[in-house]
């Protein structure tokens, strides 16, 4: 369900933190206001649409590049300097992109929080104790990028939390205790070093909804490994060193809308996503794939398919049937062959018209 927050032409100049909370949120309308900057914390949300056109805006977190969910992002009538023009007003997947390079660029550079001249001063001690203070109110906590080698223990006594962000730092493993926020709904662990599947705390969270493990050094996924992640919408596996594991494995997650199993080294297309009605975007970028099955035609719901950096020569023509709902074929890196160059500059509804004409006829009676 896309839920819609609309809080336009209200003159309003800070966006409520509290928005951070609605995990739900898939529309987020704030144009026609006096907003000057976009807060990190709801930078986590996970919007299909944000609409921050005719604000005071000059800039844009680059935290907002890790939205993968988002399609739209409109920021027309904004006094942006920090970014080109060509990118705040071209395609939002360019704008993200750019966003989250950015972020990668800090994060290389960043110093150390002893000489990085930050408010807390001392380091990430202060910067923990902030954040956990900010959370009482929200339900959102942030501690991302903070050298954490483990879950700070003022996590643990936030049992009311809805979304922990964990993500860049080099925690290890996950502490059973951490069942003990047994209402949380977004989990972000992106980027640290967790080597092994923690299925026991995932058993004691069983309201889940959105689990970020991507570029973490994970060995094994166990057999079973999703079998109590039945209730996410959004998983993200991309860059972990393990495997997928045999059938039926993915399939048990049959509300799933989002999956991201991009550099898994993948070979064969993992045809268990067919089973995932609900599915709206799927990355396998990355992989070795050369092979897109015809029953890529099942996914009714997609609005997103990424196949970039494949082996892939040809695509199926039924792709073409989801014409209708697939807003973005993300195809770059690939040896088509079967397909005119003048086609796929055109984009994505002229490739699946394309492949859509390729189809058998039926025979005539």
């Amino acid at each position: 369900m896309n839920i819609l927050f609309n809080i336009r032409s209200n003159q309003i100049s800070d966006v409520p933190v509290a928005l951070g909370t609605l995990t739900s949120l898939g529309t987020l309308d704030l144009r026609n206001n006096k907003i000057s900057t976009f807060p990190l914390e709801l930078c986590t949300l996970h919007l299909s649409v944000l609409d921050l056109s005719n604000n005071n805006l000059t800039g844009l977190p680059s935290e907002l590049g890790m939205m993968t969910s988002l399609r739209r992002l409109l920021l027309s009538g904004n006094p942006i300097r920090t970014i080109r023009s060509s990118l705040v007003m071209g395609p939002t997947p360019a704008l993200l992109k750019h966003l989250c390079g950015r972020l990668q660029t800090n994060e290389d550079s960043r110093p150390t929080a002893a000489s990085s001249g930050n408010i807390f001063g001392a380091g990430c001690n202060e910067q923990v104790a902030f954040a956990a203070r900010e959370s009482s109110s929200t339900r959102n906590l942030i501690l991302r990028k903070l050298d954490l080698d483990h879950v700070p223990a003022v996590v643990i006594e936030k049992e009311n939390l809805l979304s922990l962000d964990l993500s860049y730092n080099k925690i290890g493993q996950l502490p059973v205790n951490l069942s003990s926020c047994s209402s949380l709904e977004v989990l972000n662990l992106e980027g640290n070093k967790i080597s092994e599947w923690p299925g026991a705390v995932f058993a004691a969270l069983p309201n889940l909804q959105r689990l970020v493990l991507a570029s973490n050094p994970i060995q094994e996924l166990p057999s079973k490994c999703f079998s109590c992640l039945t209730s996410l919408k959004s998983l993200d596996l991309s860059t972990i060193s393990a495997r997928l594991p045999l059938p039926p494995a993915l399939s048990i997650m049959t509300i799933l809308e989002e999956l991201r199993l991009r550099r898994m080294r993948l070979q064969e297309f993992p045809s268990e996503v067919f089973a995932l009605g609900r599915l709206r975007v799927l990355d396998l970028g990355q992989n070795s794939l050369s092979h897109i099955p015809s029953e890529i035609s099942s996914l009714k719901s997609l609005e997103e398919l990424d196949i970039s950096d494949n082996s892939i020569m040809s695509l199926p023509p039924e792709l073409g049937l989801l014409e209708t709902s697939l807003q973005a074929l993300k195809l770059d890196g690939n040896p088509l062959k079967s397909i005119r160059r003048s086609v796929l500059d055109r984009g994505t509804k002229a490739i699946l018209q394309y492949l859509k004409l390729k189809l058998p006829q039926p025979a005539s009676s």
